[in-house]
């Protein structure tokens, strides 16, 4: 009985003048050899009784019984507990997830792992803001020439009463160049007439 490479046998009685591998009367036990220590079940009470009757055990079910202390118990020898190892239970699944769990809950929630330096940078910013002063940028008035194109953001300099200084970044408002003729034709026209 069993797979390739993973044997299991069952102890039984049977007739000797029938088939090895034909039916058997009772199946008493099992023998599973792979595995560390390994499994002998045998029930002591049937055992006795067809010991107790007259059947004659092969080497291998001999062997078995005074490993499980049954052989003794028949013959009247010392030494009935047997020699039989048992393998420690394994713990339950449910038990080993709520130890991970648990684990996981008391690990710290900040400073486990080694962050990037620009990591850390943008959590020491989002910890300790910088307070921004804002600046009123003014419009361009009639007699200055609009020299480029505006962009998107200026970058304007501010000074704390601390010896640093801040740079911070204040939204242009947006112009188009037809506002920028009207404003600069407005006042020569208005001049000329």
């Amino acid at each position: 009985m069993g797979k390739i490479r993973t044997p299991f046998f069952r102890i039984v009685v049977t007739d000797s003048r029938k088939a090895r591998n034909g039916l058997s009367i009772e199946e008493i036990g099992r023998y599973v050899p792979g595995q560390e220590p390994s499994i002998m079940e045998v029930n002591s009470d049937r055992a006795q009784y067809w010991l107790g009757v007259g059947a004659q055990p092969t080497a291998a079910v001999e062997a078995i019984f005074k490993v499980t202390g049954d052989w003794q118990k028949f013959k009247g020898l010392p030494g009935t507990e047997g020699t039989l190892r048992f393998a420690t239970p394994k713990p339950a699944k449910s038990i080993a997830y709520e130890a991970a769990v648990k684990a996981a809950n008391d690990e710290p929630k900040e400073g486990a792992t080694t962050m990037k330096k620009k990591a850390q940078e943008k959590l020491a910013a989002k910890a300790n803001p910088v307070p921004v002063e804002e600046v009123v940028v003014p419009e361009a008035t009639a007699t200055e020439e609009v020299v480029s194109e505006p962009t998107a953001t200026d970058v304007v300099a501010v000074s704390e009463p601390t010896t640093t200084d801040v740079v911070a970044e204040v939204p242009a408002e947006p112009v188009t160049t037809d506002a920028v003729v009207e404003t600069l034709e407005t006042p020569t026209e208005a001049a000329a007439e």
